[in-house]
C-alpha cells in the first residue's frame, strides 16, 4: 500500500556515511532457506528481471515475483504494507528464521527469534494473523537488499510496536538504525483521546559496519525557530530529524493520483536521497500508485514495482506514460 513505525541512532550529520556503523557488531546473516520458507507457488513462472533490464512494474502477488529476483539486487527497499484492519490475510511461514540452537547469532535479549515471536503473538491473535502475511515477505525483502542496502517499513501505531521488537530478533538489534516519525495534521479529530495523526517507518540497514547514507544529499527544511539561530543558518535550512513533519497528498495538488492511501513524494524523497545513490536500484512490493518508482526516476535511481491490484496498475500506467521505457509485466 505504499502509497496503498529505541536503540540509539545515528544522528544526521554533514558528510556521506561509508562504513557507517562501525562501532556496531558484524552483521547477522539470515539463512538461505529453510523448509516452509515462503517460495514461488509451484509452476509459477521464473520472471526474467535482471539489474541490467529497465525500470519495470509487475502486476503479481509479490509472493510470485519476489523468490525470482537476484540476491542483493537493492540497495533500498521500501514497505508500505496494508495496515491491520483485524482481517485474517493470507497465511504463509517463515521457519527458524533466526535461533539460538545450531549455534547461530541470538536475538532480542539473547532470546531465540522464535521463543520472542511465541510470546508475542500470543497476546493478540490478530497481529498474528498480520505477522504470518509480513514475515515471509520480510525475509525477502532482507534477502534482496545489497550489502550496504537500508530497508523503510512503514507501520501504523497499532502494529510499530509489536514490529520493533521482532524486527530487532529478526534481523539483529545491531541492525536497527532509526525509528521515524512521519507527523502531519489533517482530518478528524478524536475528542475522546489524543488523535493518532503519524505514522512510524522503521528503517533497518543490512550491514552496519558499511551502509550507504549520505545527509548532504537530503533536501533541508526551515528551522522551527530561525530567530535563535544566525541569518546564515535561518538561510541554509536545517536537516531533518527523525521527526518528519510532512502534509499528506493534497486534494487538488499535483501529485494526486486518485490512489486512496497515496504517500507524498516529500516523505520518500528523504529515503531515496539518504540511502541510495545515483543508478542504484530501488524495490517497492507494495507499490500502490507508484510514488517509490516516481520519485526514484525524478532522482536519477533505478526501480522495482510490485502490485496486484488492477486499479494501482491503471494508476502507475498513467502515471509513467511519459516514461516509454518502463516495462509493465
Amino acid at each position: 500500500m505504499s502509497d496503498s513505525s529505541t536503540a540509539e541512532s545515528p544522528e544526521f550529520g554533514d558528510s556521506p556515511v561509508a562504513g557507517a556503523g562501525a562501532e556496531a557488531d558484524a552483521p547477522r546473516e539470515l539463512p538461505a532457506s529453510h523448509p516452509g520458507e515462503a517460495q514461488a507457488a509451484p509452476g509459477a513462472p521464473r520472471l526474467d528481471w535482471s539489474p541490467e533490464g529497465p525500470d519495470t512494474v509487475f502486476r503479481a502477488d509479490n509472493m510470485t515475483v519476489l523468490p525470482s529476483l537476484p540476491d542483493a539486487a537493492f540497495t533500498l527497499v521500501y514497505l508500505d504494507p496494508p495496515f491491520n484492519t483485524g482481517r485474517r490475510q493470507e497465511r504463509r511461514t517463515v521457519t527458524a528464521v533466526r535461533s539460538d540452537e545450531g549455534g547461530s547469532a541470538a536475538g532480542f535479549q539473547g532470546r531465540s527469534y522464535r521463543r520472542i515471536r511465541g510470546d508475542l503473538l500470543h497476546y493478540d491473535d490478530r497481529f498474528d494473523d498480520y505477522w504470518e502475511f509480513l514475515e515471509p515477505r520480510l525475509a525477502e525483502a532482507w534477502r534482496l537488499l545489497a550489502d550496504d542496502g537500508t530497508l523503510y517499513l512503514h507501520l501504523d501505531y497499532r502494529e510499530a510496536h509489536y514490529a520493533k521488537v521482532l524486527l530487532d530478533a529478526l534481523f539483529g538489534r545491531d541492525s536497527f538504525l532509526n525509528e521515524i516519525i512521519w507527523a502531519y495534521d489533517y482530518g478528524g479529530k478524536a475528542k475522546h483521546r489524543w488523535p493518532a495523526k503519524h505514522d512510524t517507518i522503521l528503517v533497518y540497514v543490512k550491514n552496519p559496519r558499511g551502509y550507504h547514507f549520505d545527509s548532504t544529499a537530503v533536501d533541508r527544511e526551515p528551522y522551527m525557530a530561525p530567530g535563535l539561530v544566525t541569518p546564515e543558518k535561518a538561510s541554509r535550512g536545517k536537516l531533518p530529524t527523525d521527526v518528519w513533519w510532512h502534509t499528506i497528498v493534497a486534494t487538488a495538488g499535483r501529485e494526486k493520483t486518485g490512489y486512496p492511501t497515496q504517500k507524498p513524494e516529500g516523505i520518500l524523497r528523504r529515503m531515496v536521497q539518504a540511502s541510495t545513490r545515483e543508478g542504484d536500484w530501488v524495490l517497492d512490493f507494495f507499490a500502490g500508485s507508484g510514488t517509490t518508482g516516481a520519485v526514484a526516476a525524478a532522482l536519477g535511481r533505478r526501480f522495482v514495482l510490485v502490485d496486484s491490484n488492477p486499479d494501482a496498475i491503471g494508476v502507475m500506467r498513467r502515471r509513467f506514460a511519459r516514461m516509454p521505457s518502463v516495462a509493465f509485466r
